[in-house]
């Protein structure tokens, strides 16, 4: 009895879908193809180094060249890498190492035709627009390929566009077009999800895709940059929502980069802005309410704050359990809200900054022993251990008392892996 077959039989008769039925034929693909993964790394690397000594190749001899053979060499990786992919789509279909093969060698080809022509002819041109051009030509690589290596390229090229555009250069290209360029590839990261939940190629894209909205969200401050700690608390807090629910939950922690990054940004945020310096700056600075209220930071902080908050509700609906001290992160960019405002007048935010941290670390703590977790459980006393390390740096703790909150946090370390692990010994 042959799968391939039956498959075309169950369809008809309405046993299955033909999504389910695609599925069905992947998994079979995948589970007879010994070695697939190895041989799709050992193709994307193949693809850049015949990329590479190419280029050294033509380099070499590059100025003895015509103009006719110069040109005719800038468009061969270019129509080389166009021909291998056809050969790939039309022959090896299933094959995905020569498809992510063709697809990295032609990201590159592309890119290098570009400026190869840039060169030969002096066409003028800025580096952001170089870089708009290459990822708009290769954006329908992804999709028509299937390569997660091409969207993962994009999605990089996309976050340099942003930091170049943003950070580095003042172009005449804007930033903001790196949110319809992240746009663009996200049916493509729908697709993965839907058709290949439990691959790395949907593991990878779940920390490049918040990574680069990272680097990208700080090119949004123009006039009022300290709102932009709203706006990235909030953005931590909706990583961590993300993270939460149900499909990325069943994920292996290492292939959850938004709750990683979610936890991980909200506690650095959260010590760094257990010193005064930040508050004692945003007392002194003017902040005019008509112009705060116009500016994009603002908007910005408020509808990244609303996502999260919607998204916190929908959490609290699916699983009424929830609270602070069960998920203490999903709640901090709440209470951090209340807390800037303070901060605009009074000195107690860091206090209350200073007190946020520490629940985190207890309840974080907390956790770890009720679900004997090691790894939650040494994540709370770490917290609570650098909250220490920073206190230990205030001018107005003396010696005596630095010395005795780090003993007692030393002390607390070990006590609570021992209780820990004695408790595990006498359960096994």
């Amino acid at each position: 009895m042959s799968i391939e077959k039956d498959i075309p039989e169950l369809v008809e008769a309405g046993v299955i879908s033909p999504e389910t039925a695609e599925r069905i034929r992947s998994y079979y693909v995948d589970k007879h193809t010994p070695f697939s993964p190895l041989f799709i790394v050992f193709g994307i690397i193949g693809a850049i180094l015949v990329g590479l000594g190419i280029i050294l190749i033509i380099a070499h001899n590059w100025d003895t060249l015509s103009l006719d053979i110069k040109t005719t060499l800038a468009f061969l990786p270019l129509v080389s890498g166009q021909l291998v992919c056809v050969y790939a789509l039309l022959k090896k279909t299933d094959n995905r190492g020569w498809r992510e093969g063709g697809a990295t060698f032609l990201v590159f080809a592309v890119g290098a035709c570009m400026a190869l022509i840039s060169q030969i002819y002096h066409i003028p041109g800025e580096l952001d627009a170089f870089m708009l051009s290459w990822l708009l030509l290769i954006l329908p690589l992804p999709y028509i390929m299937r390569s997660t290596v091409a969207s993962l390229l994009y999605i990089v090229g996309a976050a340099f566009f942003a930091a170049d555009t943003g950070y580095w250069y003042t172009t005449d290209l804007q930033p903001d077009i790196y949110w319809l360029l992240l746009l663009g590839i996200l049916p493509y990261y729908y697709w993965l999800a839907v058709q290949k939940p439990g691959s790395n190629s949907i593991s990878f894209h779940n920390w490049l895709i918040p990574v680069s909205v990272l680097i990208a969200l700080g090119t949004l401050a123009h006039r009022a940059e300290e709102f932009m700690f709203i706006a990235y608390f909030s953005l931590f807090g909706l990583f961590y929502l993300i993270g939460s629910l149900e499909f990325f939950e069943k994920k292996h922690p290492a292939g959850n980069g938004y709750r990683i990054l979610g936890a991980t940004g909200t506690t650095i945020l959260l010590l760094v802005l257990s010193f005064d310096w930040f508050w004692e700056d945003l007392r002194s600075d003017y902040l005019n309410t008509d112009e705060l209220i116009g500016s994009t930071e603002f908007w910005v902080s408020g509808l990244l704050s609303i996502m999260a908050l919607v998204l916190l509700i929908r959490m609290i609906r699916i699983n009424p359990l929830v609270s602070l001290s069960t998920s203490p992160i999903a709640f901090i960019f709440l209470l951090f809200i209340p807390t800037f405002i303070i901060g605009l007048f009074s000195s107690f935010a860091v206090v209350l900054v200073n007190c946020c941290v520490l629940l985190v670390g207890i309840m974080t703590l907390r956790n770890g022993i009720r679900q004997d977790h090691l790894g939650l459980l040494n994540y709370g006393l770490l917290i609570i251990s650098i909250l220490a390390i920073c206190r230990f740096f205030d001018r107005d703790l003396s010696f005596v008392a630095r010395g005795i909150l780090f003993v007692s946090v030393g002390v607390g370390f070990f006590l609570v892996n021992y209780y820990t692990l004695k408790k595990r010994r006498h359960e096994n």
